[in-house]
């Protein structure tokens, strides 16, 4: 995961958005698949279209995580804090994280944010997300990973897209398709950006096209936790 990570991270800090490579193995994905069938180990469980999120549903773990899913957001947290930390000074907020995670959660929840926000999203057949940004309060670690469980071969569809807000300017989007156990890092609500006259802010927004055909099962992980 170094390696890849760190030739991602260039990228990341000036786009917005990176693929990291492949974080975890075949089993690991099957095995959080399988997860998704214990109620047990979520907290809570949204059905996107009884909330206009568009179709299909997803669970946010219960803490305590599962092992695999805590280690990798710790690590990747680390990971990523020194391009949060930039992109907080260029935007002229007085903001800085912490250095690891465990420090960023003990903020989270000093603010009232003490629900735990990694989640399991399952589509189906016809199933999609609409465009939106993952904020639970204010406290806000700007970027935030995905990682594919399903192999692309048991589904069709169900691309990844990121849409780029400038301003005076059209929208951007982008389409991606991630392999099995590929992580995708993005912001979360804005980055900056450098123009001729300065830093300016830029908005993002993600979602999921229309699944076509069979099941995809993604981890979605946030760093920020939940009021």
């Amino acid at each position: 995961m170094t390696d890849v990570l760190e030739a991602a991270l260039p990228m990341l800090a000036t786009e917005g958005v990176a693929r990291l490579g492949t974080l975890l193995s075949p089993e690991d994905c099957r095995a959080l698949q399988a997860v998704y069938d214990e109620p047990a180990r979520f907290r809570s469980r949204v059905v996107m279209a009884r909330h206009g999120f568009g179709q299909g549903e997803y669970q946010y773990f219960a803490y305590p995580l599962p092992d695999p899913v805590q280690a990798l957001r710790a690590r990747l947290y680390e990971r990523l804090v020194p391009i949060a930390n930039r992109w907080a000074e260029a935007l002229g907020q007085a903001r800085r994280f912490p250095a690891s995670l465990a420090a960023f959660t003990a903020e989270c929840h000093a603010a009232g944010q003490m629900r735990p926000t990694p989640l399991l999203l399952r589509y189906r057949a016809g199933d999609y997300n609409c465009l939106h940004q993952d904020l639970y309060g204010e406290q806000v670690f700007p970027i935030q990973v995905v990682v594919a469980l399903s192999d692309p071969a048991d589904y069709d569809g169900g691309a990844f897209v990121l849409v780029e807000q400038r301003p005076r300017r059209q929208s951007r989007a982008e389409a991606l398709s991630l392999a099995q156990g590929e992580a995708l890092a993005f912001a979360v609500r804005e980055r900056p950006v450098q123009g001729t006259r300065g830093v300016y802010r830029v908005q993002m927004k993600h979602g999921v096209g229309t699944v076509t055909r069979g099941a995809r099962l993604t981890l979605g992980l946030i760093f920020h936790d939940a009021q």
